[in-house]
């Protein structure tokens, strides 16, 4: 018996039909992204392997929705720079800053909306300051586009190394690792500053 905690397993049947194991009950995608929105944890698995396939079933929803009349929330130059990092070097760090960008931009959401909910019934100087979130939001997306331009410059190739007969080139070279130290440095400075920003949000 699973514990209440637990996620809700979802199996996938052949069919492509969707059953909730917690409600006895098939589902359909809507069902799931409702799910989602309620904040209910929920895995995916293939009936017949019990493999987790909840990652696709998940991107499926997103590819539903975006298909539906006025919910396109992922603009064109987005997808185009996303499908471009399929193969890159900078896959294995686009994950992570997507994702803490999603928690900041959601904490600050959730700031906003509280305030929203009392908003009503205040004078307009306490209306005025109601910007203060959306300008929050602003600044938090302009400095994580900043850290991730910084670690994008990290992990840009080295120029190739195709001229081997001068020594001229080594004195330069010795000046570029501090450059990187530095660049590293400051990277890490800045996803500390980051993660401590979330945590006081929290």
């Amino acid at each position: 018996m699973a514990a209440k905690d637990d996620p809700i397993i979802i199996k996938k049947y052949a069919n492509r039909r969707l059953y909730n194991t917690g409600t006895s009950t098939y589902v359909t995608l809507e069902d799931l992204a409702d799910m989602v929105k309620k904040g209910e944890e929920f895995t995916v698995q293939d009936a017949k392997t019990g493999d987790d396939i909840t990652h696709p079933v998940l991107t499926q929803i997103i590819f539903e929705l975006e298909n539906k009349d006025g919910q396109n929330m992922l603009p064109i130059p987005f997808l185009r720079q996303l499908i471009a990092f399929y193969g890159d070097q900078m896959q294995m760090i686009v994950p992570s800053f997507l994702e803490q960008s999603m928690i900041a931009f959601a904490k600050e959401q959730e700031r906003f909306r509280e305030q929203m909910k009392g908003a009503f019934g205040k004078s307009p100087i306490d209306m005025m300051k109601m910007t203060t979130p959306i300008k929050a939001l602003e600044e938090q997306t302009r400095r994580n586009m900043e850290m991730f331009q910084n670690a994008m410059r990290l992990f840009t190739p080295f120029p190739p190394a195709g001229n081997n007969s001068a020594a001229a080139p080594s004195e330069p070279a010795r000046k570029e690792a501090p450059e990187k130290t530095d660049d590293l440095q400051e990277l890490r400075e800045q996803i500390a500053a980051m993660q401590r920003k979330l945590d006081t949000m929290s």
